[in-house]
Protein backbone atom coordinates (compact mmCIF):
# COMPACT_ATOMS: atom_id res chain seq x y z
CA UNK A 1 0.00 0.00 0.00
CA UNK A 2 1.11 3.34 -0.90
CA UNK A 3 1.14 6.20 2.10
CA UNK A 4 0.26 9.46 0.35
CA UNK A 5 2.37 12.26 1.06
CA UNK A 6 0.76 15.38 -1.35
CA UNK A 7 4.41 16.67 -1.89
CA UNK A 8 5.26 18.88 -4.76
CA UNK A 9 7.03 17.06 -7.61
CA UNK A 10 7.82 19.13 -10.48
CA UNK A 11 11.32 19.26 -9.63
CA UNK A 12 12.24 15.76 -9.32
CA UNK A 13 14.22 15.23 -12.50
CA UNK A 14 16.61 18.31 -11.15
CA UNK A 15 16.98 17.33 -7.74
CA UNK A 16 17.57 14.06 -8.79
CA UNK A 17 21.18 15.23 -10.55
CA UNK A 18 21.74 17.51 -7.75
CA UNK A 19 21.20 15.22 -4.82
CA UNK A 20 23.41 11.94 -6.63
CA UNK A 21 26.15 14.67 -6.98
CA UNK A 22 25.84 15.57 -3.33
CA UNK A 23 25.87 11.85 -1.92
CA UNK A 24 28.33 10.65 -4.13
CA UNK A 25 30.85 12.91 -2.55
CA UNK A 26 33.04 12.78 0.25
CA UNK A 27 31.61 15.01 2.58
CA UNK A 28 33.08 17.85 4.41
CA UNK A 29 31.22 20.82 6.20
CA UNK A 30 33.03 23.48 4.75
CA UNK A 31 31.38 21.94 1.46
CA UNK A 32 28.35 22.29 2.66
CA UNK A 33 25.80 19.34 3.69
CA UNK A 34 21.91 21.40 3.88
CA UNK A 35 20.57 20.39 0.59
CA UNK A 36 18.26 22.72 -1.50
CA UNK A 37 14.65 21.56 -1.11
CA UNK A 38 12.90 20.29 2.06
CA UNK A 39 12.39 16.78 0.99
CA UNK A 40 15.23 15.92 -1.89
CA UNK A 41 13.65 12.09 -1.76
CA UNK A 42 10.14 13.57 -3.84
CA UNK A 43 11.37 11.86 -7.07
CA UNK A 44 11.68 8.50 -5.33
CA UNK A 45 8.78 5.96 -5.99
CA UNK A 46 8.25 3.92 -2.64
CA UNK A 47 5.36 1.56 -1.58
CA UNK A 48 4.88 0.15 1.32
CA UNK A 49 4.41 -3.49 1.89
CA UNK A 50 1.09 -4.59 3.49
CA UNK A 51 2.91 -5.96 6.70
CA UNK A 52 6.76 -6.60 8.31
CA UNK A 53 8.18 -9.09 10.37
CA UNK A 54 8.66 -8.11 13.80
CA UNK A 55 12.05 -7.93 14.78
CA UNK A 56 14.65 -7.71 18.02
CA UNK A 57 17.29 -6.20 16.94
CA UNK A 58 17.51 -2.86 15.29
CA UNK A 59 16.33 -2.81 11.32
CA UNK A 60 18.77 -2.50 8.92
CA UNK A 61 18.96 0.69 7.05
CA UNK A 62 20.96 -0.33 4.39
CA UNK A 63 17.90 -3.08 2.69
CA UNK A 64 15.41 -1.44 0.60
CA UNK A 65 11.89 -2.57 1.24
CA UNK A 66 12.23 -5.34 -1.93
CA UNK A 67 14.94 -6.70 0.61
CA UNK A 68 18.14 -6.17 -1.68
CA UNK A 69 20.62 -3.68 -0.09
CA UNK A 70 22.46 -0.74 -1.24
CA UNK A 71 25.93 -0.84 -2.66
CA UNK A 72 26.20 3.00 -3.76
CA UNK A 73 26.14 6.54 -1.92
CA UNK A 74 24.04 7.83 -4.98
CA UNK A 75 21.15 5.14 -3.81
CA UNK A 76 20.73 6.86 -0.34
CA UNK A 77 18.26 9.27 -1.29
CA UNK A 78 15.70 6.87 -1.91
CA UNK A 79 16.22 4.42 0.51
CA UNK A 80 16.04 7.63 2.68
CA UNK A 81 12.71 8.42 0.96
CA UNK A 82 11.44 5.00 2.37
CA UNK A 83 12.55 5.27 5.72
CA UNK A 84 10.85 9.06 5.80
CA UNK A 85 7.52 6.97 4.44
CA UNK A 86 8.19 4.79 7.22
CA UNK A 87 8.51 7.19 10.21
CA UNK A 88 5.55 9.53 8.80
CA UNK A 89 3.06 6.11 8.71
CA UNK A 90 4.44 4.36 11.91
CA UNK A 91 5.44 6.45 14.54
CA UNK A 92 5.08 10.46 13.53
CA UNK A 93 2.31 11.10 11.31
CA UNK A 94 2.54 12.71 8.26
CA UNK A 95 4.50 16.24 7.61
CA UNK A 96 2.77 17.48 4.43
CA UNK A 97 5.30 19.37 2.22
CA UNK A 98 5.28 23.38 1.19
CA UNK A 99 1.37 24.89 1.34
CA UNK A 100 -0.35 26.63 -1.11
CA UNK A 101 1.15 29.68 -0.11
CA UNK A 102 3.43 30.48 2.31
CA UNK A 103 4.61 34.25 2.86
CA UNK A 104 5.83 36.53 5.78
CA UNK A 105 8.35 39.37 6.42
CA UNK A 106 11.91 38.74 8.22
CA UNK A 107 13.15 42.12 10.62
CA UNK A 108 16.14 42.28 12.87
CA UNK A 109 14.05 41.33 16.00
CA UNK A 110 10.79 39.39 14.46
CA UNK A 111 9.96 36.44 12.01
CA UNK A 112 6.10 36.58 10.42
CA UNK A 113 4.50 33.35 8.88
CA UNK A 114 1.16 33.41 7.17
CA UNK A 115 0.19 30.34 5.41
CA UNK A 116 -2.79 29.16 3.30
CA UNK A 117 -3.76 25.93 1.83
CA UNK A 118 -6.87 24.31 0.71
CA UNK A 119 -9.43 27.46 1.74
CA UNK A 120 -7.66 27.29 5.35
CA UNK A 121 -5.61 29.74 6.56
CA UNK A 122 -3.12 30.22 9.17
CA UNK A 123 -0.32 32.69 11.06
CA UNK A 124 2.48 32.60 13.41
CA UNK A 125 5.67 34.31 14.05
CA UNK A 126 8.62 34.16 16.08
CA UNK A 127 11.77 36.74 17.44
CA UNK A 128 14.60 37.18 16.37
CA UNK A 129 18.46 37.85 18.48
CA UNK A 130 21.44 38.59 16.12
CA UNK A 131 24.89 38.47 17.48
CA UNK A 132 27.06 41.00 17.11
CA UNK A 133 28.82 41.85 13.65
CA UNK A 134 27.64 42.34 10.31
CA UNK A 135 25.22 40.21 8.55
CA UNK A 136 23.11 38.29 6.81
CA UNK A 137 23.69 35.77 9.88
CA UNK A 138 23.47 31.92 9.86
CA UNK A 139 20.32 31.26 12.38
CA UNK A 140 19.35 28.63 14.90
CA UNK A 141 16.07 28.14 15.82
CA UNK A 142 15.53 27.21 19.02
CA UNK A 143 12.22 25.08 20.32
CA UNK A 144 10.48 26.48 23.28
CA UNK A 145 13.41 28.63 24.79
CA UNK A 146 14.66 25.87 26.73
CA UNK A 147 17.94 24.16 27.72
CA UNK A 148 19.57 25.95 24.94
CA UNK A 149 22.78 27.66 25.59
CA UNK A 150 21.91 30.81 23.21
CA UNK A 151 24.85 32.88 24.44
CA UNK A 152 27.01 30.27 23.09
CA UNK A 153 25.13 30.14 19.75
CA UNK A 154 25.52 33.99 19.64
CA UNK A 155 29.14 33.97 20.29
CA UNK A 156 29.63 31.47 17.54
CA UNK A 157 27.99 34.15 14.87
CA UNK A 158 24.76 32.61 14.79
CA UNK A 159 21.58 34.50 15.15
CA UNK A 160 18.79 32.68 17.54
CA UNK A 161 15.40 32.69 16.83
CA UNK A 162 13.07 32.12 19.52
CA UNK A 163 10.40 29.55 18.23
CA UNK A 164 7.18 29.01 19.95
CA UNK A 165 6.27 25.03 19.00
CA UNK A 166 2.94 25.56 20.68
CA UNK A 167 1.98 28.15 18.81
CA UNK A 168 1.71 25.78 15.61
CA UNK A 169 1.10 22.54 17.94
CA UNK A 170 -0.31 22.87 21.39
CA UNK A 171 0.02 20.36 24.25
CA UNK A 172 -2.80 19.49 26.67
CA UNK A 173 -5.23 18.08 23.98
CA UNK A 174 -6.78 15.22 23.11
CA UNK A 175 -5.56 13.35 19.74
CA UNK A 176 -8.96 14.18 18.48
CA UNK A 177 -9.33 17.92 19.13
CA UNK A 178 -4.94 18.94 18.52
CA UNK A 179 -5.13 22.73 18.09
CA UNK A 180 -2.67 25.09 16.89
CA UNK A 181 -1.18 26.75 13.05
CA UNK A 182 -0.88 23.11 11.78
CA UNK A 183 -4.09 22.07 12.91
CA UNK A 184 -5.77 25.00 11.69
CA UNK A 185 -4.32 23.83 8.45
CA UNK A 186 -4.79 19.95 8.43
CA UNK A 187 -7.62 19.32 10.80
CA UNK A 188 -7.96 19.14 14.86
CA UNK A 189 -8.33 15.50 13.91
CA UNK A 190 -5.43 15.13 12.45
CA UNK A 191 -3.21 11.47 13.14
CA UNK A 192 -0.32 13.47 12.86
CA UNK A 193 1.67 14.15 16.04
CA UNK A 194 3.31 17.57 17.42
CA UNK A 195 6.24 16.53 16.89
CA UNK A 196 5.68 16.67 13.43
CA UNK A 197 3.66 19.65 13.34
CA UNK A 198 6.64 21.33 15.49
CA UNK A 199 8.77 20.23 12.25
CA UNK A 200 5.96 21.80 9.61
CA UNK A 201 6.48 25.52 11.76
CA UNK A 202 10.24 25.26 11.24
CA UNK A 203 10.29 24.54 8.03
CA UNK A 204 7.71 27.50 7.52
CA UNK A 205 9.84 30.35 9.32
CA UNK A 206 12.97 28.55 6.41
CA UNK A 207 10.19 29.11 4.25
CA UNK A 208 9.72 32.96 4.97
CA UNK A 209 13.46 33.48 5.25
CA UNK A 210 13.93 31.69 1.65
CA UNK A 211 11.62 34.62 0.13
CA UNK A 212 13.08 37.28 2.76
CA UNK A 213 16.13 38.42 0.14
CA UNK A 214 18.86 37.27 2.40
CA UNK A 215 19.85 40.83 3.81
CA UNK A 216 19.61 39.71 7.88
CA UNK A 217 19.63 36.09 8.23
CA UNK A 218 20.64 33.39 5.20
CA UNK A 219 18.69 31.10 3.95
CA UNK A 220 21.18 28.62 3.22
CA UNK A 221 22.69 27.92 6.86
CA UNK A 222 19.70 26.89 9.35
CA UNK A 223 20.18 24.77 12.50
CA UNK A 224 17.71 23.43 14.88
CA UNK A 225 17.89 23.09 18.65
CA UNK A 226 15.97 22.24 21.81
CA UNK A 227 15.72 20.43 24.85
CA UNK A 228 13.83 17.63 26.43
CA UNK A 229 10.24 17.84 24.53
CA UNK A 230 11.52 20.42 22.48
CA UNK A 231 14.74 18.14 21.96
CA UNK A 232 12.08 15.56 20.41
CA UNK A 233 11.10 18.36 18.28
CA UNK A 234 14.66 19.39 16.98
CA UNK A 235 15.53 16.33 16.26
CA UNK A 236 11.97 15.03 14.04
CA UNK A 237 12.55 18.92 12.77
CA UNK A 238 16.43 17.78 11.39
CA UNK A 239 15.29 14.69 10.05
CA UNK A 240 12.93 15.84 8.03
CA UNK A 241 13.92 19.29 6.15
CA UNK A 242 16.99 18.47 4.49
CA UNK A 243 17.45 22.50 4.34
CA UNK A 244 18.37 22.09 8.36
CA UNK A 245 22.08 21.92 7.97
CA UNK A 246 22.95 21.58 12.32
CA UNK A 247 20.80 19.53 14.13
CA UNK A 248 21.39 19.32 18.07
CA UNK A 249 18.28 17.47 19.84
CA UNK A 250 19.40 18.30 23.76
CA UNK A 251 18.03 15.30 26.05
CA UNK A 252 15.10 14.14 24.10
CA UNK A 253 14.42 11.43 26.09
CA UNK A 254 11.84 8.36 24.51
CA UNK A 255 10.41 9.86 21.55
CA UNK A 256 13.23 11.55 20.51
CA UNK A 257 16.65 9.89 19.51
CA UNK A 258 16.32 7.35 21.99
CA UNK A 259 15.83 3.75 20.18
CA UNK A 260 12.74 2.09 20.61
CA UNK A 261 13.32 -1.07 21.47
CA UNK A 262 16.51 -0.40 23.18
CA UNK A 263 13.91 1.82 25.94
CA UNK A 264 11.26 -0.73 26.27
CA UNK A 265 14.61 -2.93 27.76
CA UNK A 266 16.12 -0.19 29.53
CA UNK A 267 15.89 0.10 33.73
CA UNK A 268 14.37 3.70 34.46
CA UNK A 269 13.63 5.15 31.22
CA UNK A 270 10.26 6.72 30.21
CA UNK A 271 8.07 3.91 28.57
CA UNK A 272 7.32 3.74 25.34
CA UNK A 273 3.49 4.30 26.44
CA UNK A 274 4.23 6.92 28.79
CA UNK A 275 5.77 9.10 25.95
CA UNK A 276 2.80 8.26 23.61
CA UNK A 277 -0.15 9.21 26.29
CA UNK A 278 2.00 11.87 27.91
CA UNK A 279 0.90 14.05 25.23
CA UNK A 280 0.12 13.84 21.95
CA UNK A 281 4.01 13.78 20.92
CA UNK A 282 3.86 10.81 18.60
CA UNK A 283 1.38 9.98 15.86
CA UNK A 284 -1.94 8.31 16.20
CA UNK A 285 -0.34 5.17 14.75
CA UNK A 286 2.26 4.66 17.26
CA UNK A 287 -0.31 3.99 19.62
CA UNK A 288 -0.39 -0.16 18.00
CA UNK A 289 3.51 -0.55 18.91
CA UNK A 290 4.25 1.33 22.54
CA UNK A 291 3.77 -2.52 23.83
CA UNK A 292 5.51 -4.03 20.44
CA UNK A 293 8.02 -2.21 19.48
CA UNK A 294 10.07 -5.24 17.19
CA UNK A 295 6.95 -4.93 15.27
CA UNK A 296 7.76 -1.86 14.32
CA UNK A 297 9.49 -1.58 10.71
CA UNK A 298 11.86 1.52 11.39
CA UNK A 299 13.64 2.66 14.87
CA UNK A 300 15.52 6.49 15.59
CA UNK A 301 18.65 4.87 14.42
CA UNK A 302 17.08 5.60 10.73
CA UNK A 303 15.62 8.42 12.16
CA UNK A 304 19.24 9.43 12.32
CA UNK A 305 20.12 8.55 8.97
CA UNK A 306 17.48 10.76 7.48
CA UNK A 307 19.69 13.56 8.65
CA UNK A 308 22.64 12.27 7.34
CA UNK A 309 25.28 13.84 6.29
CA UNK A 310 24.25 16.73 7.75
CA UNK A 311 25.59 17.72 10.66
CA UNK A 312 23.97 16.49 14.10
CA UNK A 313 25.34 16.94 17.26
CA UNK A 314 23.05 14.48 20.12
CA UNK A 315 23.66 16.28 23.89
CA UNK A 316 22.31 13.57 26.28
CA UNK A 317 22.05 13.82 30.10
CA UNK A 318 23.00 10.08 31.80
CA UNK A 319 22.12 11.56 35.24
CA UNK A 320 18.58 11.03 34.80
CA UNK A 321 17.14 7.34 34.33
CA UNK A 322 13.92 8.69 32.59
CA UNK A 323 15.43 10.39 29.59
CA UNK A 324 16.64 6.99 28.70
CA UNK A 325 20.64 8.02 27.68
CA UNK A 326 21.33 4.10 27.40
CA UNK A 327 19.16 3.87 24.50
CA UNK A 328 20.45 7.33 22.88
CA UNK A 329 23.75 5.51 22.81
CA UNK A 330 22.24 3.00 21.04
CA UNK A 331 20.50 4.97 18.20
CA UNK A 332 23.99 7.23 17.87
CA UNK A 333 26.14 4.23 17.59
CA UNK A 334 24.17 2.48 14.89
CA UNK A 335 23.32 6.11 12.67
CA UNK A 336 26.92 7.15 13.22
CA UNK A 337 26.96 3.57 10.56
CA UNK A 338 25.26 5.65 7.99
CA UNK A 339 27.37 8.50 8.34
CA UNK A 340 30.46 6.65 7.75
CA UNK A 341 29.13 4.50 4.95
CA UNK A 342 28.48 7.90 3.42
CA UNK A 343 31.67 9.23 4.31
CA UNK A 344 30.74 11.53 6.39
CA UNK A 345 31.50 10.15 9.68
CA UNK A 346 32.63 13.09 11.54
CA UNK A 347 29.75 15.04 11.07
CA UNK A 348 27.99 13.20 13.63
CA UNK A 349 28.73 13.90 17.51
CA UNK A 350 26.88 12.14 20.51
CA UNK A 351 27.49 13.92 23.83
CA UNK A 352 26.71 12.57 27.03
CA UNK A 353 29.66 12.68 29.22
CA UNK A 354 28.51 15.56 31.48
CA UNK A 355 29.20 16.03 35.09
CA UNK A 356 25.95 18.07 35.69
CA UNK A 357 23.20 16.41 36.07
CA UNK A 358 20.70 18.93 35.91
CA UNK A 359 17.84 18.84 33.50
CA UNK A 360 18.49 21.36 30.72
CA UNK A 361 21.25 23.11 32.16
CA UNK A 362 23.52 24.73 29.74
CA UNK A 363 27.00 22.73 30.14
CA UNK A 364 30.20 23.87 30.15
CA UNK A 365 31.21 20.19 28.33
CA UNK A 366 28.49 21.17 24.95
CA UNK A 367 29.87 24.64 24.76
CA UNK A 368 32.67 24.12 22.56
CA UNK A 369 31.27 21.04 20.28
CA UNK A 370 28.37 23.48 20.15
CA UNK A 371 30.28 26.26 18.80
CA UNK A 372 32.71 24.00 16.63
CA UNK A 373 29.71 22.63 15.04
CA UNK A 374 27.73 26.33 14.09
CA UNK A 375 31.43 27.01 12.77
CA UNK A 376 31.93 23.84 10.39
CA UNK A 377 28.37 23.93 9.41
CA UNK A 378 26.88 27.13 9.45
CA UNK A 379 29.55 29.23 8.56
CA UNK A 380 31.74 26.58 6.86
CA UNK A 381 35.20 27.55 9.07
CA UNK A 382 37.21 24.63 10.68
CA UNK A 383 35.62 21.20 11.07
CA UNK A 384 32.85 19.44 13.09
CA UNK A 385 33.81 17.74 16.22
CA UNK A 386 32.79 13.95 15.33
CA UNK A 387 33.16 12.60 18.84
CA UNK A 388 31.14 9.76 20.28
CA UNK A 389 32.12 11.40 24.32
CA UNK A 390 29.66 8.91 25.81
CA UNK A 391 29.08 8.54 29.60
CA UNK A 392 30.46 5.04 31.01
CA UNK A 393 27.28 4.53 33.21
CA UNK A 394 24.92 4.87 30.37
CA UNK A 395 26.64 3.19 27.47
CA UNK A 396 25.18 1.10 24.71
CA UNK A 397 26.57 -2.20 22.94
CA UNK A 398 25.41 -2.19 19.42
CA UNK A 399 26.60 -5.44 19.02
CA UNK A 400 23.63 -6.53 20.96
CA UNK A 401 21.51 -4.48 18.84
CA UNK A 402 22.34 -5.68 15.09
CA UNK A 403 22.87 -8.63 13.00
CA UNK A 404 24.31 -6.50 9.59
CA UNK A 405 27.30 -5.10 8.40
CA UNK A 406 27.66 -1.64 7.43
CA UNK A 407 28.27 -1.71 3.75
CA UNK A 408 31.26 0.01 1.69
CA UNK A 409 29.26 2.24 -0.69
CA UNK A 410 30.64 2.83 -4.16
CA UNK A 411 30.66 6.53 -5.12
CA UNK A 412 28.38 6.34 -8.00
CA UNK A 413 25.45 4.67 -9.46
CA UNK A 414 27.03 1.33 -11.06
CA UNK A 415 29.06 -0.12 -8.91
CA UNK A 416 28.89 -3.55 -8.04
CA UNK A 417 29.11 -2.35 -4.13
CA UNK A 418 32.71 -2.32 -3.55
CA UNK A 419 34.43 -4.48 -1.05
CA UNK A 420 32.87 -5.69 2.02
CA UNK A 421 29.50 -5.72 1.48
CA UNK A 422 27.97 -8.46 2.40
CA UNK A 423 24.89 -8.38 0.62
CA UNK A 424 26.06 -9.82 -2.81
CA UNK A 425 26.89 -13.46 -2.15
CA UNK A 426 28.41 -13.54 -5.60
CA UNK A 427 31.18 -11.02 -4.76
CA UNK A 428 34.93 -11.37 -3.27
CA UNK A 429 33.18 -11.82 0.18
CA UNK A 430 30.61 -14.33 -0.64
CA UNK A 431 30.28 -17.76 0.12
CA UNK A 432 32.43 -20.16 -1.44
CA UNK A 433 35.42 -18.01 -1.74
CA UNK A 434 38.83 -19.00 -0.51
CA UNK A 435 39.83 -17.72 2.64
CA UNK A 436 42.62 -15.66 3.21
CA UNK A 437 45.87 -16.77 3.68
CA UNK A 438 48.21 -16.21 7.31
CA UNK A 439 48.79 -12.52 7.82
CA UNK A 440 46.78 -10.75 5.53
CA UNK A 441 44.84 -9.02 8.67
CA UNK A 442 46.14 -5.38 8.84
CA UNK A 443 45.00 -3.13 11.79
CA UNK A 444 45.79 0.98 11.53
CA UNK A 445 45.06 2.96 14.31
CA UNK A 446 44.14 6.54 14.37
CA UNK A 447 43.08 9.37 16.94
CA UNK A 448 39.47 10.77 16.10
CA UNK A 449 39.78 13.52 18.94
CA UNK A 450 41.15 14.07 21.94
CA UNK A 451 40.32 15.94 25.34
CA UNK A 452 41.71 16.71 28.81
CA UNK A 453 41.34 13.42 30.18
CA UNK A 454 40.72 11.38 27.17
CA UNK A 455 40.42 10.48 23.98
CA UNK A 456 38.57 8.75 21.05
CA UNK A 457 40.21 5.98 18.67
CA UNK A 458 39.58 4.19 15.81
CA UNK A 459 41.14 0.93 14.44
CA UNK A 460 40.35 0.25 10.84
CA UNK A 461 41.00 -3.58 9.60
CA UNK A 462 42.23 -4.61 7.01
CA UNK A 463 42.08 -7.69 4.28
CA UNK A 464 45.63 -7.33 2.27
CA UNK A 465 44.51 -10.43 0.17
CA UNK A 466 42.48 -11.71 -2.82
CA UNK A 467 40.75 -14.28 -0.38
CA UNK A 468 37.73 -13.89 2.36
CA UNK A 469 38.66 -12.91 6.28
CA UNK A 470 36.58 -14.98 8.34
CA UNK A 471 37.07 -13.94 11.91
CA UNK A 472 39.78 -11.20 12.94
CA UNK A 473 41.82 -10.40 16.44
CA UNK A 474 43.26 -7.14 17.42
CA UNK A 475 45.71 -7.09 20.40
CA UNK A 476 47.34 -3.27 21.67
CA UNK A 477 48.94 -1.79 24.13
CA UNK A 478 47.22 0.89 26.40
CA UNK A 479 49.71 3.41 28.12
CA UNK A 480 49.69 3.30 31.63
CA UNK A 481 46.86 5.63 33.03
CA UNK A 482 44.46 4.92 30.01
CA UNK A 483 41.43 2.54 30.42
CA UNK A 484 38.73 1.88 27.40
CA UNK A 485 35.22 3.34 28.70
CA UNK A 486 33.53 2.46 25.69
CA UNK A 487 34.35 0.26 22.52
CA UNK A 488 31.81 -0.17 19.72
CA UNK A 489 32.26 -2.96 16.58
CA UNK A 490 33.97 -5.09 18.90
CA UNK A 491 34.13 -7.60 21.39
CA UNK A 492 37.26 -6.22 24.13
CA UNK A 493 38.91 -8.56 26.99
CA UNK A 494 40.34 -6.22 29.05
CA UNK A 495 39.91 -2.25 29.26
CA UNK A 496 44.04 -0.79 30.11
CA UNK A 497 47.19 -2.62 29.81
CA UNK A 498 46.94 -4.93 27.15
CA UNK A 499 43.29 -5.15 25.38
CA UNK A 500 42.24 -7.65 22.85
CA UNK A 501 39.43 -6.90 20.01
CA UNK A 502 37.79 -9.70 18.79
CA UNK A 503 34.59 -9.66 15.72
CA UNK A 504 31.45 -9.26 16.68
CA UNK A 505 29.03 -12.08 15.30
CA UNK A 506 27.99 -9.75 12.41
CA UNK A 507 31.23 -8.27 11.52
CA UNK A 508 33.62 -11.04 11.14
CA UNK A 509 33.59 -11.77 7.42
CA UNK A 510 36.06 -9.20 5.13
CA UNK A 511 35.73 -9.48 1.72
CA UNK A 512 39.32 -9.25 -0.29
CA UNK A 513 40.98 -5.79 -0.24
CA UNK A 514 38.03 -5.06 1.88
CA UNK A 515 38.10 -3.15 5.23
CA UNK A 516 36.31 -2.32 8.59
CA UNK A 517 36.57 -0.33 11.60
CA UNK A 518 36.11 -0.33 15.32
CA UNK A 519 35.61 2.22 17.86
CA UNK A 520 36.50 3.06 21.60
CA UNK A 521 36.58 5.76 23.92
CA UNK A 522 39.67 6.14 26.62
CA UNK A 523 40.30 7.90 29.88
CA UNK A 524 43.63 9.19 30.18
CA UNK A 525 46.44 10.56 28.26
CA UNK A 526 45.99 10.35 24.42
CA UNK A 527 48.87 8.95 23.33
CA UNK A 528 48.13 6.41 20.80
CA UNK A 529 48.13 2.59 21.58
CA UNK A 530 51.23 0.86 21.09
CA UNK A 531 51.91 -3.03 19.68
CA UNK A 532 48.85 -2.96 17.59
CA UNK A 533 48.23 -6.51 15.95
CA UNK A 534 46.28 -8.18 13.95
CA UNK A 535 45.53 -11.91 13.26
CA UNK A 536 42.85 -14.01 11.48
CA UNK A 537 42.08 -17.95 12.16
Amino acid sequence: MRFPRHRPRVWAATAFVAVASLVAATFTPQAGTALAAEDNGTHCQVSLPGSFAAHSLLPDPFTKLDGTRITSKSEWECRRAEIRELAERYVYGEKPGKPDSVTGTVTSSRITVQVSHQGRSTSFSATVDLPSGSGPFPAVVVLGGLGADTAAIKAAGAAVINYDPYAVGNENTSRNSKQGAFYDIYGSSSSTGLLAAWGWGVSRIIDVIEQSGGSILRADATGVTGCSRFGKGAFVAGAFDQRIALTMPIESGTGGASAFRAVAQESGAQPLSSAYSEQPWLGDAFGSYTGNPNALPVDTHQIIGMIAPRGLLIMENPHIDWLGARSGSVAALAGAEIYEALGAQSNITYWSDVQDGTHCANRSEWRAPLQQSIQAFLLGNGSAPGQMRIAPGKSGNLSQWRNWQTPTLADGPGDPGGPGDPGDPGGPGGPGNPGAPGGACIADYRTVNSWDGGFQGEVTVRNNSTGTLNGWTVTMTLAPGQSISNLWNGQNTGTSGSVTVRNTPWNGTIAANGSLTFGFVATGGSSAPSAITCSSP
